[in-house]
């Protein structure tokens, strides 16, 4: 990457910067590959934040399908933790996790978990576990909250045969057929997954990020106290594919040796550690034995830590300096942060990531933890909150006796509780993930560059003014 006709005399953030087009023999945005080569299972650029208001497991298991990698955060309890990456593992690959719920079951608990919008839909098992059918969600928008699920059966929705389903094209082409929007898929007669056409078409479009089994990949944060080995263990037995050590200031001794143990260990699994902002910090990472390096303080929508301590870095500058260093020494970084529009995600990439990490953004999708609530006006949302925060440090260490546990709280910083509002035109994780890579692949076609690595060297970037980013933007209205 160069700058276009300038140098910087301070530190950039996204805003600050913009992408230069240049001379491209690239004919089509699928020609190119968006594939990390970070030495995780990946191929596409994105994870989601090891948040959790952001990452459970079933926004992991989709993310996985679509090539991404979910972090599953560290505040889980042990046995929820190995659970959680237990679950992933069972997913099905080819297929739609189901989201059962009983017939008894209300319209109201099953809007909890997802908007009347097609393409989704609930399973319905009886209590000894028979399948009974399915319920397209888009139906729930007329019935009574109140209502039995079991009420609103009535003629059967067709299902699919997995052996019938030759490939996600046949697929496609089978529910286009059928005029299906959304099926359960049935295997010996039990459902196995769910389809819907969209998420057919989506599977011919992008690769599953897959561990050696064929099993969808996942990645797990542990912190940097108590015993370190012992939680290390305990993840890469429930099957984890990449190992997050992770804390808010990453360039401390307690990290360094929070690595050295892990790596120590000879699991063989890539050891991504953060976060940090500087060339020193990746040195002194990488050398305690970390492959992938977590950049970013203080970029995150939930995060007070620059207001409240004055601490972090505009993160364009932070991923590019730190970007150089892992390359020097053969490691790579995450972006971690400060992405708010697709064109961030791209100048991240433009910078050296070699992923980027979303959090807040993620938040507000039907996969994302907790449950759909809706405002005075309507609008459907999830609830989002800093790790850093009074409701985040609560749960951490919910163990410790009051007193404890009050002084902890009393030096929280972040937010606690934000309200993240789920785009009526992309509520689904998937929908944001087909507008970040659409947008990507442009990015790269703009650039001449069919991969990240040419892209990073073939990315020219200017640096622009306030208004400068403004013009940049839509008119909500006309004039």
């Amino acid at each position: 990457m160069r700058f276009y006709e300038t140098t910087p005399v301070h530190d950039l953030t996204y805003s600050d910067v913009f992408l230069v087009p240049a001379r491209s023999a690239v004919t089509s945005r699928l020609d190119v590959s968006l594939a990390p080569l970070d030495g995780t299972a990946a191929s596409i650029p994105i994870v989601s934040a090891n948040m959790n208001s952001v990452t459970g497991p079933r926004l992991a298991a989709t993310l996985a399908r679509r090539g991404g990698l979910g972090v599953l955060p560290q505040d889980l309890h042990a046995d929820e933790l190995d659970a959680a990456i237990r679950w992933v593992k069972a997913q099905p690959v080819a297929f739609d996790a189901a989201v059962n719920l009983r017939p008894s079951d209300t319209v109201a608990a099953a809007l909890a978990q997802l908007p009347p919008v097609v393409g989704q839909g609930i399973v319905i098992h009886d209590t000894d576990g028979s399948f009974l059918g399915a319920i397209p969600a888009e139906r729930l928008a007329h019935a009574l909250p109140d209502a039995p699920l079991g009420d609103l059966l009535g003629t059967r929705l067709p299902e699919l045969e997995a052996t019938d389903l030759h490939g996600p094209r046949a697929a496609f082409d089978l529910m286009v057929a059928a005029g299906l929007e959304f099926a359960p898929v049935l295997s010996g007669g039990r459902v196995v997954g769910t389809l819907s056409r969209t998420g057919a078409l989506r599977s011919t479009l992008y690769t599953p990020a897959l561990d050696g089994d064929g099993r969808l990949s996942v990645a797990a944060a542990i912190g940097i106290n108590g015993d370190v080995a012992a939680k290390a263990r305990a993840i890469v037995a429930a099957g984890v594919d990449v190992i997050v050590i992770d804390t808010a200031h990453g360039h401390q001794d307690a990290m360094v040796r929070a690595i050295e143990t892990v790596a120590k260990l000879n699991f063989g699994l890539p050891i991504v550690a953060g976060n940090v902002v500087t060339a020193q910090a990746v040195r002194d990472l990488v050398g305690a034995g970390a492959t992938i390096i977590k950049v970013g303080v203080g970029p995150g929508a939930m995060c007070t830590t620059r207001m409240m301590t004055a601490v972090g870095r505009p993160q364009f500058s932070a991923v590019l300096e730190t970007a150089d260093a892992a390359r020097e020494l053969g490691a790579h970084v995450w972006a971690d942060g400060g992405v708010r529009y697709p064109r961030d995600v791209a100048l991240a990439l433009a910078a050296g990531a070699a992923s980027v990490m979303i959090g807040s953004w993620f938040a507000g999708t039907i996969e994302a933890p907790g449950t759909l609530a809706l405002d005075g006006d309507g609008r459907a949302y999830k609830e989002s909150w800093g790790m850093a925060s009074t409701k985040a440090v609560k749960e951490r260490f919910e163990g410790l006796d009051a007193y404890e546990l009050a002084r902890k709280t009393l030096f929280a910083e972040g937010i606690s509780s934000s309200k993240i509002y789920l785009d009526p035109l992309r509520p689904s994780l998937e929908d944001l993930i087909d507008m970040i890579t659409s947008g990507l692949r442009s990015s790269l076609s703009y650039a001449g560059a069919t991969t990240l690595a040419e892209f990073h060297e073939r990315a020219l970037v200017g640096i622009q003014s306030a208004a400068g980013y403004e013009e940049g933007k839509a008119l909500p209205v006309s004039w």
